[in-house]
């Protein structure tokens, strides 16, 4: 009977021991740990809403991008609880809801899309603290003045006599860009481009959906500049390889002062643009500080 028993004690080791190994460190953050267990409901939750397969050709571009995404997370989450930050059960199944209601998704049929509604909540809280963190550091030391509003009325019709591209853009590494010309056609039979960026753009501005906003002419590299005086609003470049990597741009719309010659900034809409640059500022700069100063190491 003792034969019996330590025989399936040492059959329960075998098993434990078996799952241990199959879960790896993929990174330290700062001492916390992202596990391979970790980057794979990540992928998951990430691939649900990516409109490109993960394949040969897409899955090394798509698991540094969720590895620079899991990093970044935890790290918001750390300075979050730092600040002292805190979200409640309540916070986050309301913004779970919203994400499963934009997602067309129930909750309670994560688990048959693979979904960890654990590593999802986590996601959802990280992230609702670092809004209130921000918007704490803004409501602290950047309230929106009114001289403020008036000089960049005064800058904006000033403005409006240049001729300017709304655009957005994706770049991507040429390291990392395998398939690029694949990407481009994609984006030319998909509409969907802000979310193509938001996933696989390595700018600063894939946290915008790409969009890079207003921009006067003779502002632009000339190569991209070129390009762009040559589109039609709606219309994607081909990949354009300036130094380390590719551009691909999405013409908005295009501002022709001599078109529009009536033009009148509203002082509403003025202050909530410089408070939302306010806050992306404070957010970038901050985690730009966090990363600075974080100890952070890849084991894959």
């Amino acid at each position: 009977m003792k034969k019996i028993f330590l025989s399936f004690l040492f059959s329960i080791f075998l098993i434990f021991s078996a799952s241990a190994e199959s879960i790896k460190i993929a990174a330290l953050v700062n001492g916390e740990i992202i596990s391979s267990e970790d980057l794979a409901d990540q992928l998951n939750i990430f691939m649900l809403n990516s409109p490109i397969p993960y394949n040969a050709q897409t899955a090394q571009m798509i698991k540094q991008r969720i590895l620079a995404q899991t990093i970044e997370q935890k790290l918001k989450a750390q300075a979050a609880a730092k600040a002292g930050i805190s979200v409640s059960d309540a916070e986050v199944e309301e913004q779970m809801k919203g994400w499963a209601q934009k997602n067309k998704i129930n909750l309670s049929s994560l688990s048959q899309k693979s979904i960890n509604r654990q590593a999802l909540a986590d996601n959802i809280r990280a992230e609702i603290a670092w809004v209130k963190m921000v918007r704490n550091q803004y409501y602290q030391t950047a309230n929106i003045t009114q001289k403020e509003i008036d000089e960049t009325i005064r800058e904006v019709t000033e403005d409006m006599s240049i001729k300017k591209y709304l655009v957005s853009e994706i770049y991507i590494k040429k390291k990392n860009a395998a398939d690029i010309q694949g990407l481009v056609d994609k984006l030319r039979e998909d509409p969907r481009f802000e979310l193509y960026a938001a996933h696989f753009s390595e700018a600063p501005s894939a946290s915008n959906g790409g969009n890079l906003g207003w921009i006067n002419s003779g502002k632009m590299l000339s190569a991209l500049e070129m390009r762009l005086s040559s589109m039609s609003p709606g219309e994607i470049s081909d990949a354009i390889l300036i130094g380390d990597g590719y551009y691909i741009l999405k013409l908005q719309q295009v501002f022709d002062p001599k078109q529009n010659p009536d033009f009148s900034p509203d002082s509403k809409e003025i202050k909530t643009l410089l408070e939302n640059q306010k806050m992306e500022a404070i957010s970038k700069n901050k985690l730009q500080e966090i990363k600075q100063k974080a100890i952070i190491e890849i084991k894959q």
